[in-house]
């Protein structure tokens, strides 16, 4: 009977003292779910912040079709290679439409995927077309499937003819085109000579007799 009686005592003590551990067990649990939440709600925040800004930039290119920018650019860029001498293989007459600035339009959004408003992004796909960078594809090149003729080769040669000036031009209008809120600079002109700096300017030797003409 003493055994049992222990035995009853020491199992009601341990619920006494389980009931008494209980609210503090849940508060802890509670404050520890709080901070769980928190930091999933933070992380969350943190992630749909980055992907807005992504979203707002990706939404500001994409109002501009490169069908009205690469008109654009030969609004400011009038002298700057159409090659478009390419024939449809749809109509079988010339593409004119179809220019170089389309094409590299196309290859740098669609085929690399990579952020029109950038001017790195445009340097890299330059440095593609110049054998610089990563390796262009015959199959995959803008205009290999509706022309005849695959103009990557001509494409690249007309690239590889421009001099940094005009590469440099062409970088900065389509910028400025799909981003018209960067930096409201022009585009520099392929053309720009700069005038020598007088204070570097090479000291001549003196001239035999020179001394002569200062007595």
């Amino acid at each position: 009977m003493k055994e049992k009686k222990l035995l009853s005592w020491s199992i009601i003590s341990a619920l006494k003292t389980h009931h008494a551990l209980r609210p503090t067990t849940l508060k802890t649990l509670l404050i520890g779910l709080m901070v769980v939440s928190l930091l999933i709600l933070d992380s969350g925040v943190s992630k749909l912040l980055s992907i807005n800004i992504l979203s707002i930039q990706a939404a500001n290119a994409q109002r501009i079709t490169p069908s009205d920018v690469w008109q654009q650019v030969y609004q400011q860029l009038p002298d700057f290679p159409r090659e478009n001498k390419y024939i449809s293989k749809e109509t079988g007459k010339v593409a004119q439409n179809n220019t170089l600035v389309s094409r590299l339009i196309r290859y740098h959004i669609y085929t690399k995927e990579r952020s029109a408003i950038y001017r790195l992004d445009w340097k890299l796909t330059l440095a593609d077309y110049l054998g610089a960078n990563e390796i262009m594809y015959d199959s995959s090149y803008p205009g290999n499937d509706i022309l005849r003729q695959n103009p990557i080769e001509g494409d690249r040669a007309a690239i590889g003819r421009l001099n940094r000036s005009q590469r440099d031009a062409l970088v900065q209008v389509l910028v400025n085109i799909f981003n018209p809120n960067s930096q409201n600079t022009q585009a520099p002109s392929p053309n720009i000579t700069t005038a020598p700096n007088p204070s570097r300017a090479i000291p001549q030797q003196p001239q035999p007799g020179g001394a002569q003409l200062l007595r």
